[in-house]
């Protein structure tokens, strides 16, 4: 999932490579605190070595509010305020670098794993029962509730997403044929082609969090923000206001060329395409046909709109925070990224259910094996052995503020740096959010 709004618009203007740079990560955050080195400031125990490092190596350190007090020993009160200047529950302790992914997944119920055909069927009923009513309720509704009617109907939809995203995962049902019929029937109310985005999230899930090899968000690079001033402002509308519909960007121009994948896909793949544009081919044209252009944009266009909101914030939070560093593959470690890389994050309940638990992220990223309706037994056995190293929290206006107007471009002394920090005069669609966005946790 997600979108790299930076890297779509790059590939027609720069097709080579960008090299890839060590890290020091140091974190952009909240009106609060600023400059404030994460990673190394975390792994000190010690109250005198944190001022020791900051005095040595934050040479930025800005001022800190006077009602912020200094960070405990064990940094537990650093953490507890930048959680709240950022939004979240809790941010969680670094984890140790000797822990390896295998060691996390064997603490585990092996329950979890298990494929359960009847529970999985459950959640195509849910989808389609959901979604039924949604376009039920857009035949039906006032203009003035139809915004209503297209909110439940674009997270109705996003549940088919969520299952065709089991299929993929190979989570879904034993029958491996069957996933893939199921998964490809899944993604084409949303013109999706579900081999292409397999292949793509399958990276994703193996390199998270690691600079330009994770297939979802990044940073912006420096060297794309200051390349011309038209994709400069395409970037910043794109990771400002913009940012909830992204992933049409990804979608669009990530899973249509044949070109963009292994020799050994390019068949699969062709035949998922054959499949979108067959439907695209029948099912638009009788939906115009029954209802005209106005019945398209009302039952099919803003459903798709709503879907794409979901799928962009959803992907978003799941791994973009200040704290939260992409690191190079010489530096990048698993355990680190699927665990503390990932975000916990609850949203109201009747999106959870319509979306089938996919924000109960971090199980996944644990282990991609574990059907959807596993993940909350998983998570809870999570907090149980790793509590203290989740990041977690409730969706709330101050972490989507946080994200959209400050986690912006990539820098190799800091982790995040807003783009009105970089260039002002071009900032004003962030500037705009600041003002205007709710600033409540």
């Amino acid at each position: 999932m997600g979108c790299r709004l930076a890297d779509s618009v790059s590939l027609f203007m720069n097709p080579q490579p960008r090299p890839i740079r060590s890290q020091r990560i140091t974190t952009h955050f909240s009106p609060v605190i600023h400059h404030l080195t994460w990673d190394r400031l975390l792994w000190k125990g010690e109250k005198q070595k944190h001022d020791l490092f900051l005095l040595r190596r934050a040479k930025s350190l800005q001022a800190v509010a006077t009602s912020v007090v200094p960070a405990s020993a064990d940094g537990a009160q650093y953490r507890k305020q930048l959680a709240e200047s950022c939004g979240f529950r809790q941010i969680g302790e670094p984890l140790p670098r000797n822990v390896t992914l295998k060691e996390i997944i064997d603490t585990l119920p092996r329950k979890v794993f298990e494929i359960d055909d009847m529970k999985a069927w459950k959640l195509v009923l849910i989808s389609a029962t959901s979604y039924a009513l949604g376009l039920f309720m857009i035949s039906k509704a006032p203009w003035y509730l139809l915004p209503l009617a297209w909110a439940w109907t674009g997270t109705a939809v996003t549940g088919f997403f969520v299952i065709g995203h089991d299929c993929a995962h190979k989570s879904f049902s034993r029958n491996k044929l069957l996933e893939d019929i199921v998964g490809t029937l899944a993604f084409l109310p949303l013109i999706y082609p579900y081999e292409p985005w397999r292949f793509k999230h399958d990276r994703h899930h193996a390199k998270t969090n690691m600079l330009d090899e994770d297939t979802a968000w990044h940073p912006v690079w420096k060297e794309e923000f200051n390349s011309s001033p038209m994709l400069r402002k395409a970037i910043i509308y794109g990771y400002g206001p913009f940012r909830p519909w992204m992933s049409i960007a990804h979608w669009l121009i990530w899973h249509f060329d044949v070109k963009k994948f292994r020799p050994s896909e390019v068949k699969r793949v062709k035949i998922s395409l054959a499949c979108v544009f067959a439907f695209m081919a029948i099912g638009w044209p009788l939906i115009i046909y029954k209802t005209g252009i106005m019945g398209w944009i009302k039952f099919w266009l803003m459903p798709w709109l709503g879907y794409h909101f979901w799928m962009s914030t959803f992907t978003v939070v799941h791994h973009t925070a200040p704290h939260i560093p992409f690191k190079s593959s010489d530096e990048w470690n698993a355990a680190e990224a699927q665990l503390t890389g990932t975000v916990h994050c609850d949203y109201p309940r009747w999106i959870e259910i319509l979306c089938h638990d996919i924000n109960v992220h971090i199980p996944h990223h644990i282990s991609a094996r574990i059907p959807s309706y596993n993940l909350r037994e998983a998570h809870k056995s999570i907090q149980d052995n790793w509590g203290k190293y989740l990041n977690e929290a409730t969706w709330n206006w101050r972490l989507m503020k946080t994200i959209m107007t400050m986690c912006h471009v990539y820098d190799k002394e800091e982790n995040y740096i807003a783009f009105d920090k970089l260039a002002p005069a071009d900032s004003q669609p962030v500037t705009f959010l600041k003002r205007v966005m709710p600033d409540y946790a």
